[in-house]
């Protein structure tokens, strides 16, 4: 079946190339100019994915991706944005963005990180259950569903915090240079992947910290280590 995407841009000409493209390439594309139409759109239909620019009209992408995760926090959310500051960036995935992409951009670009997001969000086999969930410490971490569980309060993860929890947990007890978790999980080691990577170790420290035992350690000008004290 064809993966179902709202793509929310103000730009008409940008938007009418973006989604002939993605349409050509297989992907059943909505289109919308605001964010209030897309939160109409969203109350209407099941989406897999989100495509948003940062500076819309009556309600902006960072207000609209606040708006979703409220709702679902699983569905991959990617923001196409002019503005390149470090400021905007951090906000945007503090919010609960899975990634950025800055105008201008290919069309080649934005189809990978597409493809990639889908293929961490597709339902998982019978046999994937069993190796997708893990205890760790007194938490029970369910990354076939995405979720996190201290026992008494379930978490949902976003797609990024759910695939670099689950790096963490195959190499529990192990040093992990930044290099590796970079590639692994974002795909390059560029700068911007580089900060984003502090920003989710940040999110993932904060969902943990219910078990003081499961320490996730900083290893100087190398990179990280998770462990969990007996």
């Amino acid at each position: 079946m064809k993966a179902k995407i709202l793509y929310v841009e103000d730009d008409l000409t940008l938007s009418f190339v973006t989604r002939d493209n993605l349409q050509m390439k297989g992907y059943e594309v909505d289109f919308c100019g605001d964010g209030i139409t897309a939160l109409e759109m969203i109350g209407k239909r099941v989406y897999d994915l989100f495509i948003l620019d940062v500076m819309l009209p009556r309600m902006d992408g960072f207000t609209l991706a606040a708006k979703i995760r409220g709702e679902n926090m699983q569905i991959p959310i990617l923001f196409l944005t002019a503005r390149s500051t470090k400021e905007d960036r951090i906000t945007g995935l503090k919010l609960g963005a899975d990634d950025y992409i800055t105008k201008p951009f290919s069309i080649e670009e934005l189809v990978l990180k597409i493809e990639i997001f889908l293929r961490r969000s597709k339902i998982v086999t019978t046999d994937d259950v069993l190796i997708n969930n893990f205890r760790l410490g007194n938490l029970l971490f369910d990354a076939a569903n995405q979720q996190l569980t201290d026992g008494e309060k379930t978490t949902d993860l976003t797609h990024r915090e759910n695939e670099l929890l689950r790096f963490f947990y195959l190499h529990l007890n192990q040093i992990i240079k930044r290099e590796e978790i970079l590639i692994n999980i974002w795909g390059n080691d560029h700068f911007f992947a580089s900060r984003s990577l502090d920003v989710f170790i940040s999110r993932l420290r904060k969902l943990l910290k219910s078990d003081p035992n499961i320490l996730l350690e900083n290893i100087h000008n190398v990179g990280y280590r998770m462990k969990v004290k007996e």
